[in-house]
C-alpha cells in the first residue's frame, strides 16, 4: 500500500489487490494488511491494556483511590477492533487521494495524474504481465502491468502433522477479535509472537504457560542474555514456561476444554494439562502458494518465500518481492513500508536509492520490552572474535517499580520482592 500511494504521487496508474483468506476459525479483516489487523497494533493497544492493570497495583501506592474490579475482555476486543476499523477506513480513503497534497489552509492540491484502483480480491499470476482476479461475490477479471510488487505478507503456520492442532488451536490471526475471554491458555512457540501474546495475557489476570521446544527467541539475533532477562521477569509475573517441551496431541473434552499432550523432548516425560484457549505461534510463512507465481516464473525457496536482490527485484527483471515475503527481510512493518516507498521511487521518480537492511533496530513488547539494534554479543563474537569484541552490562530497578513495591506472582519461589528489572548492554 505504501508503494502504491508512493507510484501514485509520482504518476503512475495502479492496481491493487487485497484479499484475506479466513483463518482457520474463520477470522477474516479489512484493508491495511497483517499489522494493523492482526500485528502489531491490536498487540500493541493489549500490551498497552494488559500494562494498565499494574498501573492501577502502582497507583493505590502513589495515593490514587482506585478499584482493581475485574477485567472485561469482551470490552478491551471492542475497543482494540473499533480502532482497527477506523484504520481501515482511513487507509481506504488514503488510497483514493495519494495523488493530492494537503495543504496548510485546509485545501487539497493534485500534484499528479496518478491513481490507485483498489481491487478487494484474490489476484493469481496468468503470466509474467497479467494477473487474474476473483472477489467473494464471483466477479472475475485480468490486469496487465509493466511492473508488478509482490507485497502480499505472511500467515502463521500450524502443523498438520499433530493430532487436534487445526481442529481446536487458534493463531494469532484469531486471538486480537476473539469473542470470549481465552481462560487458561497455552502459548506454543519461542518467537516474539508467542512471548508477546503470552505476555499481555498474563498481566491481564489469566493463567498462561508458553511451551518452548528449544529456547525462546532462538532466531532473529537477539541477545541471549537480554532475553533470559525477559523470561525470567515474565516468570516473576506468574508466567509459567515449559521448556525443552512439545505438544504431541489435542483432544477436546465433554466441557469443551482441551486436553494437550505434552512430552519432553530431552527427558522424554509425557504429561498432560487441561486448558481453555490454545495457541499456535510456531512462526509465520508467505503467503505465496496461493499467488500462482511459477505462471510468472518466479523462484520461490522451499519456505515459500521469494528472493530477490538489493533492489528487490526477483528473478524475473520486472517482478519485485518486499516486506514478510521476501527472504532474509526484516519482518517489521516499518520496513516494508519504507522499502515500498523507495523502489516506487525508483521505478518512476529516477530515484537510486536503496534500501539499507542492515541495522534495523526492533523491540519485542512482552511484559518489560526488550529493544535491539545491531550485533547481539553472540552474533559480533562470531563475526569478529571473542577478543575483538567488549561488552557492558547494567542490571538496576526502574524508580517507579521500585517504589511501588511490586511483588513476584511466581510461585514456590523464595523472595517475595520484585527482582531488578532493567538491563542495558552495549557490545562493540
Amino acid at each position: 500500500m505504501a508503494s502504491a500511494k508512493e507510484a501514485a504521487k509520482h504518476g503512475a496508474k495502479v492496481a491493487m489487490f487485497d484479499y484475506v483468506k479466513p483463518s482457520q476459525r474463520g477470522t477474516r479483516w479489512g484493508l491495511g494488511g497483517t499489522c494493523v489487523n492482526v500485528g502489531c497494533v491490536p498487540k500493541k493497544l493489549m500490551h498497552y491494556g494488559a500494562l494498565l492493570g499494574e498501573g492501577i497495583h502502582d497507583a493505590k501506592v502513589f495515593g490514587w483511590d482506585v478499584n482493581s474490579g475485574k477485567h472485561d475482555w469482551v470490552k478491551l476486543v471492542e475497543t482494540v477492533q473499533s480502532h482497527v476499523k477506523k484504520l481501515n477506513f482511513f487507509y481506504e480513503k488514503g488510497l483514493q487521494t495519494a495523488n493530492t497534497l494537503s495543504l496548510r489552509n485546509g485545501e487539497t492540491q493534485v500534484i499528479s495524474n496518478g491513481s490507485i484502483t483498489y481491487f478487494n480480491a484474490l489476484a493469481t499470476f496468468s503470466d509474467a504481465k497479467t494477473v487474474s482476479w476473483k472477489d467473494d461475490f464471483g466477479n472475475t477479471g485480468s490486469v496487465t502491468g509493466d511492473n508488478i510488487l509482490i507485497a502480499v505478507g505472511g500467515r502463521p503456520f500450524v502443523p498438520d502433522n499433530i493430532p487436534g492442532v487445526k481442529e481446536y488451536s487458534i493463531t494469532s490471526d484469531d486471538l486480537f477479535s476473539l469473542t470470549r475471554s481465552p481462560g487458561k491458555t497455552l502459548c506454543v512457540g519461542a518467537g516474539y509472537i508467542s512471548l508477546e501474546c503470552g505476555g499481555f495475557l498474563g498481566n491481564l489476570g489469566l493463567d498462561v504457560t508458553i511451551c518452548v521446544r528449544s529456547i525462546p527467541l532462538r532466531t532473529g539475533g537477539f541477545d541471549r542474555q537480554c532475553v533470559d532477562k525477559i523470561v525470567s521477569l515474565m516468570q516473576v509475573q506468574g508466567i509459567k514456561f515449559f521448556m525443552a517441551t512439545d505438544v504431541a496431541k489435542i483432544e477436546k473434552q465433554g466441557d469443551g476444554k482441551l486436553k494437550v499432550h505434552f512430552f519432553n523432548v530431552s527427558t522424554k516425560e509425557t504429561f498432560t494439562e487441561i486448558y481453555d484457549t490454545v495457541l499456535y505461534a510456531t512462526g509465520r510463512g508467505a503467503d505465496t502458494q496461493k499467488l500462482n507465481v511459477q505462471s510468472a516464473g518466479v523462484q520461490t525457496t522451499s519456505r515459500g518465500t521469494i528472493v530477490a536482490d538489493d533492489s528487490d527485484r526477483t528473478n524475473v527483471p520486472h517482478i519485485y518481492a518486499l516486506g514478510d515475503v521476501a527472504e532474509g527481510r526484516p519482518e517489521l512493518t516499518p520496513v516494508a513500508v519504507q522499502a515500498g516507498e523507495y523502489l516506487a521511487r525508483r521505478l518512476f521518480a529516477k530515484s537510486t536509492v536503496l534500501m539499507n537492511y542492515q541495522l534495523v533496530p526492533t523491540t519485542v513488547f512482552t511484559p518489560f520490552e526488550y529493544g535491539i539494534v545491531g550485533l547481539s554479543e553472540e552474533n559480533a563474537i562470531s563475526k569478529y572474535g571473542k577478543d575483538a569484541i567488549e561488552s557492558y552490562l547494567s542490571e538496576f530497578s526502574s524508580l517507579e517499580i521500585g517504589a511501588a513495591h511490586r511483588k513476584r506472582l511466581d510461585k514456590g519461589s523464595e523472595e517475595d520482592d520484585f527482582p531488578t528489572n532493567a538491563l542495558s548492554k552495549l557490545v562493540c
